[in-house]
């Protein structure tokens, strides 16, 4: 039996299927009860993010008779009586959505409201933020046209008259009376501070949008026509405030429909999932984007509601990236509402598809509970094309249909390598799943299955290793792993073995339920959670705050491949519990991992592949050795050297100008958090400033000299190529004759005389063409007056006193003379990109070096490819001058982020 290798409890049970959510920034996310709970995996006992929901007002959608309330498409609405609102669905949004480059966090309550949360970088708390209610743009847009369906009759208005919000006659007895008492005071507002959003620029045509700028205040709500006529009686009724019985009830006009056409506008408004699709991003040749290499980023936001309908939101990415306040115009577009399904939308799965089309592709997999899934594909520009929200830019490729009419509970949607194709699985509430195999250019789909995986409702669904692997998890508190050969599914037991088994013994292990799983960034391990048995619980310590549990399990271990049934090449000492196979299946797989962050554009998050070297290091360091060396020798060296860290290392520092920045990147990592994890990262920093493998004061053996060597070397090349590429810049700016300025969003060379003077102090160690970039850069300076020069003098933030340049990493001012004496010298922080002193204003922190950065580094840097030639001559140019900034570090490629307190949670990419 498979061993967890951390285990972290909750104070609440989840109570849906898919209740567990892995971000880009590594972040777990757990819908249990009316609270969310965010979890570090990397610090699971550590400071966690919280989100609470409370209940909502409910919508004024229109009046009903008193006898129209046992009627039964309202008796769900009419028995109603949750004393608190519960999450249903979650969904983290891809890096790059959020202010601060983070991620968003969508979050679907059992009131059928959708709601956006950022985290808290600059607010200082525990409790994540709300950004928007999509749940009232929509009730806005739907007011417009009010609520207009062809599947409703025209149906008999009375002229009785109403006084409240719901009914007709005597208000005393109503359910909606009874809710007016638990209304907010503000639809619009937005609890937290600093964060109200305007809703001014709502459009009520048939795209309704805004930007969330953090301004104007917060209105009233009553239903508008939108300029439509109506055929509905329109009837007053006050509307409650909640607890607050100061002020007079507001009077709000409302039209008196039907039983049926209540519960229609209801289920438009009542969402049951959420799913964000990948980043898109569009040049400007295809969005028709005025500005030259200007592009489009955005993500959509699909939303399925009991009205069989799901509603598309475009979210564009900021203008900019900030950790000093939250107000970065964000842009929120309705672009269409699809009719999906004839019943309830119980799952939706998003994917990019992978074609060899000029524009993304979109794949969109959605289930309902009358058993059917529907497959659909959207082309990237119709997503910006798209004018009518009743026509949403989505086109069906296939119908799944269930003959029993099973509900469909979870889909999991994986394209994969191959072009044009794609792995569907869909787990039912009968504890069934299949598996349809795709191929979107000839519409063929090919099913594997169905297999009784469960006894109970499947509630989790995960692919991993490319399509390899899926793993399962029900309702009966089993969880599976299936192994995809072909069209033939088989199941395999999850690998025993587990590297740096911690001790959880002081943990229950009396689970009665598993309501979802989700696999890591890195495809190493894979977290569920699980509900315990109250029952068996001691009711006085153990119950009151155990409810559930995260687990976390290594799936490393299993076969991937063929190809993987091989011996190892050296011999090591044994380790406990682990065959000769299992550690060539580790080596495999961790190899595997490590490929797939060579592409740049995809986020660096290798907590896990760290965690799991440093978990072998402990018992094995021999075989750690053996799986690095073999990393290095296929992704550096072209010639066979000899399989040791000795002769490998060598080889490795003579391709560093002909490797990728991504592959630099992931070197530098490897080389501080599993190589030299006992020292620090400003320790590490001041030793590679001088560092030579001959330096005595770094007193370790000769295999951590070689290692430190390696990450010095790897370094100073990603400080050429950022000071080259400054430099080449510069010179484009200067032959300019536009007036040039920085911009929000966009990277500007800024610290030229400090990265001149760098240069010269390693004059003996740069390339011979930086130098004669260098040279030319001072020329340009003394012919054309730039005030980029302004940098020449640095002064102390503090005390005033001069900087001098005397290191990339910090700076000591010479202190203000008083009485004849120096004054006391303070010692700064340089900025990592521009080596400029800091300025005492929140900065963007490295969470691997530990380097500080105020200016953000050009975009290109990152994207650099292998067999990249460093040549200082190329000068972009100047109509495209203009380069997006990335909030990354320059020397480990990981996101950037405001430095926290200790008790307050913070993302660990590493």
């Amino acid at each position: 039996m498979a061993s967890r290798f951390q285990a972290v409890t909750l104070v609440d049970s989840p109570s849906y299927p898919n209740s567990i959510a892995w971000s880009d920034e590594n972040l777990i996310a757990v819908a249990s009860g009316h609270l969310v709970t965010i979890l570090n995996p990397a610090l699971p006992f550590g400071p966690r993010g919280l989100i609470s929901i409370n209940r909502s007002e409910p919508y004024p959608i229109g009046a009903v008779k008193r006898e129209d309330l046992a009627s039964g498409c309202l008796l769900p609405t009419t028995l109603n009586r949750d004393p608190r609102p519960s999450v249903r669905s979650v969904s983290w949004s891809n890096l790059g959505m959020a202010p601060n480059s983070g991620c968003f966090l969508a979050v679907c309550t059992t009131e059928g409201r959708v709601k956006l949360y950022r985290p808290p970088f600059c607010d200082f708390c525990a409790e994540w933020i709300e950004v928007l209610d999509l749940t009232d743009r929509l009730y806005d847009y739907l007011a417009s046209i009010s609520f207009e369906d062809p599947d409703i009759p025209p149906s008999e208005i009375s002229n009785e008259p109403v006084t409240n919000h719901g009914y007709v006659d005597d208000p005393t007895d109503s359910v909606s009376m009874k809710e007016q008492k638990r209304r907010k005071v503000n639809n619009f507002g937005v609890r937290n501070a600093g964060l109200e959003t305007s809703f001014d620029q709502i459009s009520h045509g048939p795209s309704p949008s805004l930007e969330l700028e953090g301004q104007g205040p917060p209105k009233g709500r009553c239903t508008k026509s939108g300029g439509r006529k109506s055929s509905h009686q329109i009837v007053p009724a006050t509307r409650g405030r909640g607890r607050s019985a100061k002020k007079p009830p507001e009077v709000c006009i409302l039209p008196l429909i039907t039983a049926d056409q209540y519960a229609s506008r209801s289920a438009m408004l009542s969402s049951l999932v959420v799913a964000w699709s990948p980043l898109l991003k569009l040049s400007s040749r295809i969005c028709g984007a005025p500005e030259i290499n200007s592009s489009i980023c955005f993500s959509l936001l699909a939303v399925g509601s009991k009205s069989g309908k799901i509603s598309f939101w475009r979210i564009n990415v900021p203008e900019y990236y900030s950790i000093e306040q939250s107000l970065a115009p964000t842009r929120v577009e309705l672009i269409g509402i699809l009719k999906a399904h004839s019943s309830w939308v119980t799952a939706i799965s998003c994917a990019l598809l992978a074609s060899d089309s000029s524009t993304p592709q979109v794949l969109l997999a959605t289930g309902s509970s009358d058993g059917s899934v529907r497959i659909w594909i959207g082309h990237g520009e119709e997503f910006l094309k798209s004018t009518e929200v009743n026509n949403a830019p989505f086109y069906p490729l296939k119908e799944i249909v269930n003959i029993y009419a099973v509900p469909v509970s979870v889909l999991s949607l994986m394209p994969t390598q191959s072009l044009h194709k794609m792995l569907l699985a869909v787990g039912r509430t009968s504890g069934a799943i299949e598996v349809w195999i795709g191929d979107t250019s000839v519409k063929t789909f090919d099913k594997a299955g169905p297999y009784d995986a469960h006894d109970q409702v499947v509630t989790g669904l995960a692919w991993a290793f490319d399509g390899c692997f899926l793993y399962s998890c029900s309702q009966d508190n089993f969880v599976r792993s299936w192994s995809l050969r072909g069209s033939s599914l088989s199941e395999m037991p999850i690998p025993s073995s587990s590297p740096g088994l911690r001790s959880v013994s002081d943990m229950p292990d009396v689970f009665i339920s598993c309501l979802g799983l989700v696999v890591s960034p890195s495809n190493l391990a894979v977290a569920m959670v699980r509900s315990f048995d109250v029952n068996q619980l001691d009711h006085m310590y153990e119950a009151r705050l155990q409810k559930a549990a995260v687990e976390f399990f290594w799936i490393g271990g299993h076969q991937k491949d063929i190809l993987s049934n091989t011996s190892l090449e050296f011999d090591i000492e044994p380790l406990p519990g682990f065959t000769e196979k299992e550690l060539v299946y580790w080596e495999s797989n961790i190899l595997w991992s490590l490929k797939q962050y060579e592409h740049w554009d995809k986020p660096l998050v290798i907590w896990d592949i760290v965690a799991a070297l440093l978990a072998f290091k402990w018992s094995a360091p021999d075989y750690v050795d053996h799986v690095l060396v073999k990393w290095l020798s296929s992704s550096y060296v072209d010639v066979h050297v000899e399989r040791s860290i000795g002769k490998v290392l060598p080889h490795v520092c003579k391709s560093f100008c002909k490797a990728a920045s991504r592959q630099l990147h992931l070197l530098n990592i490897i080389c501080r958090q599993v190589i030299l994890p006992e020292l620090k990262a400003d320790e590490i920093n001041s030793n590679l400033l001088n560092f030579t493998v001959d330096n005595p004061n770094f007193a370790q053996d000769k295999q951590h000299k070689l290692w430190m060597d390696l990450l010095s070397r790897s370094e100073k090349e990603l400080r050429e190529r950022l000071v080259g590429f400054s430099f080449s810049a510069y010179r484009s700016f200067a032959s300019n004759s536009a007036t040039t300025s920085s911009e929000p969003g966009y990277w500007y060379p800024f610290g030229m005389a400090q990265m001149e003077q760098w240069v010269a102090n390693n004059n003996h160690q740069v390339h011979d063409q930086l130098k004669v970039v260098a040279t030319e850069i001072k020329t340009c300076k003394r012919s054309r007056c730039i005030e980029l020069a302004e940098e020449d003098k640095e002064q102390c933030s503090y005390c005033s006193a001069p900087v001098p340049f005397e290191s990339p990493e910090f700076g000591v001012c010479r202190g203000m003379e008083s009485n004849g004496s120096s004054g006391q010298k303070h010692k700064l922080a340089r900025c990592a990109v521009t080596m400029q002193v800091c300025p005492i204003t929140p900065l963007w922190l490295c969470k691997c070096c530990q380097r500080w950065i105020s200016k953000l580094a050009p975009e290109s840097l990152f994207k650099m490819p292998q067999q990249h030639c460093l040549d200082y001559k190329f000068s972009p140019e100047p109509s495209s001058i203009k380069v997006a900034s990335k909030p990354q570090c320059p020397f480990c490629g990981i996101l950037l982020q405001r430095s926290q307190p200790e008790f307050l949670l913070s993302p660990l990419p590493v």
